[in-house]
């Protein structure tokens, strides 16, 4: 089963009525490029270098922006569909024809959403159902037991958690479409800040 690790942390913004609360947010391993994710590729038995692999790694990433940019949705069956949307300023243009873009619009994003067929739906629920969650503290007491610290006794281990960072707003738009790698676990781990 994959291990997302994550954090606990407390939300220090005086202005946010979740002033004080404490949430969760995943603590990213690593941070793969294109080169690393195709070396990982080529690794799982492929038949093609990790050059080949990069190279159609790089032709994706061209091609699927030249896409978005001629206003076509990309479809990657199993993972999920990009499109762009519009952030308009806020207000709106009081007429239609006191509309345009160099005055009403803020940008253009990139937005991905997961695939929801029922055989290989990735959306948020069905994700979290197939992730194990460490907390981030576990780790780091193991690594404090093994550099000769006391040890002591505690749960450890697989402590849930949601990972809801309090604003989930319904759907996968985000635009986040980059994100780390969340494999591995074990002692002595170095997490990225």
């Amino acid at each position: 089963m994959a291990k997302i690790i994550y954090e606990v942390y407390q939300n220090q913004n005086e202005h946010s009525s979740a002033f004080g609360k404490w949430y969760g947010r995943v603590k990213y391993l690593e941070s793969l490029n294109t080169r690393k994710l195709a070396n990982h590729i080529s690794e799982h038995g492929s038949i093609y270098t990790p050059d080949v692999v990069y190279g159609v790694l790089e032709k994706f990433r061209s091609c699927l922006l030249e896409m978005l940019l001629n206003s076509k949705k990309v479809k990657i069956e199993g993972l999920g569909t990009f499109y762009t949307t519009l952030e308009c300023k806020k207000g709106g243009a009081l007429t239609k024809d006191k509309f345009n873009i160099s005055s009403n619009i803020d940008g253009l994003h990139i937005r991905f959403l997961p695939e929801q067929e029922q055989e290989q739906n990735i959306s948020s629920r069905q994700f979290l159902k197939q992730a194990e969650f460490i907390n981030v503290d576990s780790l780091l007491k193991k690594d404090d037991e093994a550099e000769g610290g006391n040890p002591s006794s505690g749960s450890g281990g697989n402590t849930g958690g949601s990972g809801s960072n309090g604003d989930s707003t319904g759907g996968n738009t985000g635009g986040n479409t980059g994100g780390g790698n969340t494999g591995g676990g074990g002692d002595g781990i170095a997490l990225l800040r």
